[in-house]
Parts: structure tokens; sequence; C-alpha cells
């Protein structure tokens, strides 16, 4: 394809990844994104990387430097009984020909420096403090105009804007949003322990605890809670609240309850799991969506910024492989349509299934499942 002005809307890690790779085929990019900073779109505190996230940001430059800054595991994880005693081991799936390890774990704000720090050495145009406010396809180009005033015209629109994405009303239909189903996660961080040496997971009557290493000497906690949406505790319950959902527990989940829990409601984070997969196709004339825009995955496979990282490493690809904008296009969802449905789905089926909902499913089958499929090609 000749060289084209790409223009992307969100400069999360989807964003940041589609435009990395599409720069690298020839592309010019720009990157507009809301905040008004690198990290002040960062929320959460740390990101599960399987391998096959390790394998796309390898083909963007930017698996070793995720790797020196965080965890890698040699095994994806391992479940737990309430009391802390060894239940089954999640191996995960290895890549033919890669010397990739099955997990690793990185901080948010780490791996969105290590993105744009590689988008800037790539070439990628960034622009902060400017949203997207509405577009004009003209047929042979798009003029997106943002809340600045500014109007920048560019040959593609990239939708990377997220899960509340407004890019989206363009290509499908305005009302579709991702699904609450139910669950919400506590997260925070704790120093790393010699057992944190890949996902633990570690099952509850209220719900499922779980330790991710994300560092040398760092890991998070994490616990999946039924709960309706009116009744999230206020930001300052939300120390007792966990304790109290902790109670009864013995191993890796009762230690940090009585050694890491924070007093503190800022360090502890409280996000509801939404879920949603677009139907195809998911562009229109110039405009192609991508990441949380068309497939909110809820947290329970690590999936949802492998997924992301994945579309863009696409996304460069099919641009670099096609003349037509539209055969790109097509295929882009072709390509990543059913593999995301399978993350969206399961992962969702597993929500389920800690709160009680699908008796007699297999999760750890269903995650091997999913890992297996995962180390196939892209």
């Amino acid at each position: 394809m000749s060289k084209l002005n790409v223009l992307v809307v969100g400069g999360g890690i989807g964003g940041l990844s589609a435009a990395i790779a599409i720069r690298q085929k020839g592309h010019d990019v720009h990157v507009v994104e809301r905040y008004a900073s690198a990290h002040a779109s960062v929320y959460g505190v740390g990101i599960i990387q399987p391998i096959n996230a390790l394998r796309a940001l390898d083909a963007i430059g930017a698996a070793q430097p995720c790797l020196d800054a965080g965890f890698a595991a040699s095994a994806w994880g391992a479940m737990y009984d309430h009391d802390g005693n060894f239940l089954r081991d999640i191996h995960g799936t290895p890549i033919e020909s890669s010397t990739l390890p099955p997990m690793n774990g990185v901080t948010r704000p780490k791996l969105h420096e290590i993105l744009t720090e590689r988008a800037i050495e790539v070439g990628v145009v960034i622009q902060y403090s400017s949203s997207y406010v509405s577009l004009t396809d003209r047929g042979d180009g798009i003029d997106v105009t943002l809340d600045t005033g500014e109007v920048i015209s560019a040959d593609i629109l990239v939708g990377a804007d997220g899960v509340a994405s407004k890019v989206r009303e363009h290509v499908l239909d305005a009302t579709l949003r991702p699904e609450y189903i139910g669950q919400s996660a506590y997260r925070q961080n704790m120093p790393l322990l010699p057992e944190i040496d890949r996902i633990i997971l570690q099952e509850g009557p209220n719900g499922m605890a779980g330790f991710v290493p994300i560092g040398p000497d760092m890991a998070y906690m994490f616990f999946n809670k039924p709960m309706a949406r009116a009744e999230r505790p206020a930001t300052a319950d939300l120390p007792a609240a966990l304790r109290a959902e902790l109670e009864g527990f013995g191993g890796l989940a009762g230690r940090f309850r009585d050694e890491f829990l924070s007093d503190n409601p800022a360090d502890i984070v409280l996000r509801p799991e939404e879920a949603m997969i677009a139907p195809a196709p998911w562009h229109k004339g110039r405009v192609v969506l991508m990441g949380d825009a068309v497939h909110s995955i809820t947290p329970h496979l690590g999936q949802g910024a492998a997924q992301a990282i994945e579309d863009g490493v696409v996304l460069g690809e099919v641009l670099g492989a096609h003349e037509n904008i539209e055969d790109a296009f097509v295929e882009f969802t072709e390509r990543r349509f059913e593999r995301c449905k399978l993350i969206v789905e399961t992962s969702r089926n597993i929500g389920e299934w800690e709160m009680g909902k699908l008796p007699g499913f297999d999760n750890v089958a269903a995650t091997q499942h999913v890992l297996k499929v995962m180390a196939q090609p892209l």
C-alpha cells in the first residue's frame, strides 16, 4: 500500500501498539490522546503478559524491555484452595521456535512508558490533551475535529479509544456498550513473595483471590467479588471491605490480609468487570475499530491488553499487505474476530463460574484451551 497518513484516536496500550506497528510499515502515524501526559491515562496496578502478548510485543520491538522490567514466570499459573493447599498447575502452551516465557508480569505505568518510548523512537507523533469530537469521511480521506477546535486530515482513522469509544458510534450501533457481568475486582500492589513465581489463584467461598508477579520485587493481589454496581463500597471503605472479604482465608490470601493489606484507600483499586464482543465488520469506509472499542474483556485470562496489542500488530500487517484499504480492513476483522470472541466468552464464563452460575465448569481446562489457541499464529 502506498504511504498513508494514519490518525490513531487513543494513546493507550492498543493505540500505541497499532501506531508502532503501522509506522514500522512506513506509514506516517499521528496519535491523539485525551489525557495530558503519557501516564495520566494509566489505571490499575499491573499487567499480565501471556506468551502471545510477548510475541506481539516482540513484533513491535517492545518485548525485551518488558521482560527486563518485569517478572518472567516459568509457568502460567497454579490453583490453590481456600486454606492455601495446592490443587492444580496451569502450565500454559509454548510457542513453537520461541524462547519467550509462558507469562511475564509488568506494572501498567512501565508498559505504557515502554510503548511510548518505542513509538517516539520509530517516528510516531503523539499529541496529548486532545479529544476526538467528530469525523467526516470524505471518501478519499478523513477529517477529524478535536475538542481544541483543530481539524486533522488523514487517510484512515483507527479508533482505539477504549470501552467508552466515541469513534465506535461512527462504525457500529450507537447504543452498543460493554455489559457489567455482576463481578468487580479489587487490586493492590504488594511485595513479591517467593511463592508468587507465576499467577497464583486461590478459591474462596465469596470470590477468587489471586496474585501476579509484576517485577523483581513487586506483585499485586486481586480479589474477584460478585457485586451489584449499587453495592460498590465508598472509596474510604475499600480497605475494610476487602479485609472482610478475605476473612477465613489461609495461605497467601490470609498472609496478604494480615501483613500487606493497606489502610490507605488510595492503594486499592476496585474496577467493574465488563464484557462485549462487537459484531463484525469492525470498519466503515476509512475508519476501523480495535481493542476495547470492539472487544471488552474481563480480566480472568489476563488477555485484555494482549488482544489489544495483537490487534495493533495485525493492523500493521494488513496495511502493509494490501493496496486497497477495504481489503486490509476486511482481513483485519477476519483474522481477529473469532480469536477475540473466544477470549471474551471464555473469560466471561470463568467469571460466571466464580460466581456460582456455571456448576461443573472446568476453569483450568478452559484456560488451558485458550492458551493453546493463543499460541497458534496470528
